[in-house]
């Protein structure tokens, strides 16, 4: 058994059913370097290093001062209710922190973090959205990491619940409060029923020094609109997994996404997209960029099952080397089982247009500021899709960490 493992299996106290969760997870052990699922993410470093259970820390409560509306605050994966904003939450809105229990992901290696945070995590995000409910004001889901004596570890587990043609906004924050290097894993259950609408912005912005592993899973019934931007910004590796099932006739999912290397991080996103009914939609759009020595992984599946007739699935990945040390792995995966389908997907990996930057300079701006203006825009590409009322937190963000990272190529 791994270090890693030994350490997080420590002080387990939990049932006999995820006891034996955990000894499937420890007899998989972790993810060995010839695993398809894990080939450009090696685990070697993090296997050796160990962590104590999470303790609550202490915040700043001016790290959450923007955040306007009802808000739920986790601090080092614990609960923080004094940081969180509960009591004016808009009729038709449950929103509180609990157990959540899951189904358990079947005991393979390659689901190592899945299995891990199935039978350890404690707590998590409870949000339900009656049936026809409109709450225009994002809900604000945050998770902070804040440092202690010790590396720590932490597992939460949450689950989203959307009525029938009702309508939120989310925004998923994970920050740090301070230099630190934990690690997380999370889980998210997302499960839209007939005409549900969920608009998500997830800002993963954690510390440098951070390890996170995320699992995403949604289920879409008939007529349902999904729309999310994922902005992964910071930590020093991280892995997010999405998977979504198009369930019903007419689902439709937009997923984007901005995967930011810098320094030495390591940012991998897999998505799985099902569509598993007729005449359900998906629209993907990625960008990466790597620069010093980080490297940025995207796998991006898309699964069309027979009997899905009249579905269309898009995924344009394009991705931007800054530097020659740093590396990007961009992998789209087609599979089609059904007739009359449209279906399209791309992948390209390159430096900078010299004909635009050409341009520019012809027009008096220095190389640099050209090189920086091309960057700029070349990631935020991934905004155009972004809910109205959740583009100006996802394009502060967004420019925030591309200013650091410009800033460090000049």
């Amino acid at each position: 058994m791994s270090a890693l493992l030994e350490s997080l299996a420590q002080g387990f106290d939990g049932d006999a059913a995820r006891r034996a969760m955990l000894d499937a997870v420890l007899r998989e052990g972790l993810p060995k370097p010839r695993s398809e699922a894990w080939k450009y993410t090696a685990l070697r470093a993090l296997e050796r290093r160990t962590f104590a259970p999470a303790q609550g820390a202490p915040i700043e409560p001016g790290l959450l001062a923007t955040m306007d509306g009802p808000r739920i605050v986790f601090v080092n994966g614990m609960f923080d209710a004094q940081a969180s904003k509960l009591d004016a939450l808009p009729a038709g809105v449950c929103l509180q922190a609990g157990v959540v229990d899951g189904e358990a992901p079947a005991a393979h290696a390659d689901l190592v973090f899945a299995g891990l945070n199935a039978a350890l995590s404690r707590t998590g995000v409870m949000l339900q959205v009656a049936a026809g409910a409109r709450i225009d004001a994002p809900l604000h889901l945050v998770f902070v990491g804040a440092p202690t004596g010790a590396d720590q570890a932490w597992h939460l587990r949450h689950a989203l619940e959307v009525g029938q043609h009702a309508e939120v906004c989310v925004v998923e924050h994970h920050l740090a409060a301070g230099a630190h290097a934990h690690l997380g894993t999370v889980s998210m259950s997302v499960d839209l029923a007939r005409g549900a609408q969920l608009a998500h912005l997830r800002v993963q912005d954690e510390s440098a020094g951070a390890t996170l592993f995320v699992r995403t899973d949604a289920k879409l019934a008939e007529d349902a609109r999904y729309r999310r931007l994922d902005l992964e910004l910071g930590g020093a590796m991280t892995r997010h997994e999405f998977g979504c099932r198009l369930l019903g006739t007419n689902a439709v999912v937009q997923a984007d996404g901005a995967l930011l290397g810098a320094g030495r991080r390591h940012v991998d996103t897999r998505l799985d997209i099902d569509h598993v009914a007729g005449d359900t939609r998906c629209d993907l759009t990625w960008r990466g960029l790597a620069a010093d020595r980080s490297r940025v992984v995207l796998h991006g599946g898309i699964r069309i099952r027979a009997g899905a007739d009249g579905s269309a699935a898009s995924l344009s990945s394009k991705n931007l080397l800054l530097s020659d040390q740093a590396e990007i792995d961009a992998q789209p995966v087609l599979e089609i089982h059904a007739d009359e389908v449209q279906a399209a997907h791309g992948a390209a990996v390159g430096g900078l247009d010299p004909t635009a930057l050409f341009y520019l300079r012809s027009r008096g701006l220095p190389a640099d500021e050209g090189r920086k203006l091309l960057t700029r825009a070349f990631v935020r590409d991934v905004l155009s899709g972004v809910d109205a009322r959740l583009r100006p937190i996802a394009e502060g963000a967004l420019d925030r960490a591309l200013a650091t990272a410009l800033e460090r190529t000049a």
